[in-house]
């Protein structure tokens, strides 16, 4: 069987671009991936987006983006997969690779959220959510995570000030990190401080609306040497998965278990031939912080009712044994929603190459699970990285 492996990496930083549209983003991060793995060109293009059109009214972005870098005639389409489109983008990427039918795959996640109204981007996200049953009623996407998080803080015991230490862990390491959002360590009074957007809910619990770009260039291990691209480049997607949920929360058999990460999870350790005691690191889907919390015990990092509590012992920092948000996460580097996965997958990469900033390096580590989480965990991919 075929190998896929990333040879290149590029992105943005995550901010608020106003000078810069979603095709100069998206651009941006492919040519420094291009120029990172030494291509001039590549077969196709996967584009991870979440809502291009209620967002910038621009839809066809395969055909868009592959036009605005001169990437020539090839084929190229965009993935929609709510917050988990880059995740997703990134599978389909390495699929093509993995299949045989094409040799050296362009992924691109983009998302330009900041044009829109607050309260327009906020109903954008909902389109996330299952529009009959939860976002014609009203309940936003934010909404839906408060009712989440309070259940999880009553059945499990935990306080705000608990789930509050992911954020915390967020921002000291995306203080550290050039193409973070929010380059600045917080305390754990920061975000008891902050005003709450939907009780439990604080705004220092959630991430928040940007822009950015990421990219990756998938290939084998036998192109990548006939294209002379160093070894030194090299990282394996050794195993994948995905899976999705009941679209809405009402119909979910248990409102504290995000089931899609679980059997996703399960498909790439198998795939990969790991188990969670092999993984130094995790990114995760912290779009709220307690989100954090339920991914890790559904990538088996923590026992059901465990998750917080890995954070309260200090598992998740840098020098823990359970890394997370390594760069920052979507609570500080940002979640441009559509490119959010591929963020995870560059910055995986790079802590694999032992590429990463100052006093975020996970020592040593040899493989990384990237999870990007679509809805409120209806749609989930779960990504196994290798050092080669």
């Amino acid at each position: 069987m075929r190998k896929a492996i990333i040879v290149g990496v590029g992105m943005t930083p995550v901010g608020e671009h106003w000078k810069l549209s979603l095709r100069d983003l998206a651009v941006e991060a492919i040519l420094n991936a291009m120029d990172d793995a030494g291509v001039d060109k590549v077969d196709s293009l996967y584009v991870g987006n979440m809502a291009s059109g209620p967002f910038v009214e621009q839809e066809n972005l395969g055909a868009l983006i592959a036009d605005w870098a001169g990437l020539g005639n090839i084929p190229a389409v965009k993935i929609e997969a709510a917050c988990a489109s880059g995740g997703a983008a990134v599978q389909e990427g390495a699929k093509a690779v993995l299949s045989g039918l094409e040799d050296v795959v362009l992924v691109v996640g983009v998302e330009k959220m900041t044009d829109a109204w607050p309260s327009d981007a906020t109903r954008y996200l909902a389109y996330a959510s299952d529009a009959e049953w939860e976002l014609f009623h009203g309940a936003s996407f934010v909404a839906l995570n408060a009712l989440i998080m309070r259940h999880y803080m009553n059945t499990y015991g935990y306080t705000e000030e608990d789930l509050a230490l992911f954020a915390v862990n967020a921002h000291a390491n995306a203080a550290k990190n050039p193409y973070a959002m929010f380059k600045r360590a917080i305390t754990v009074d920061t975000v008891m401080k902050s005003p709450y957007i939907a009780d439990p809910l604080k705004l220092f619990d959630a991430s928040p609306v940007c822009d950015g770009a990421a990219a990756v260039i998938i290939t084998t291990p036998e192109k990548a040497k006939e294209l002379g691209i160093p070894k030194e480049k090299w990282v394996e997607i050794a195993g994948m998965g995905r899976a999705v949920d009941t679209i809405n929360l009402a119909n979910r058999e248990d409102l504290l278990t995000l089931k899609a990460a679980k059997i996703a999870a399960e498909r790439a350790y198998k795939m990969a031939g790991v188990t969670v005691d092999d993984i130094d690191f995790f990114e995760v889907h912290d779009a709220f912080t307690v989100m954090a919390a339920l991914s890790l015990e559904a990538l088996g990092a923590a026992k059901k009712g465990e998750g917080a509590k890995l954070a309260k012992e200090g598992q998740i920092a840098i020098d823990g044994d359970y890394p997370i948000q390594t760069m920052g996460g979507l609570k500080a580097r940002g979640h441009p929603v559509g490119a959010t996965g591929v963020y995870q997958t560059v910055e995986a990469v790079l802590q694999l190459r032992g590429e990463a900033p100052e006093g975020i390096q996970v020592p040593d580590a040899e493989v990384g699970v990237t999870q990007n989480i679509g809805g409120t965990g209806s749609n989930i991919t779960v990504t196994v990285l290798r050092r080669v």
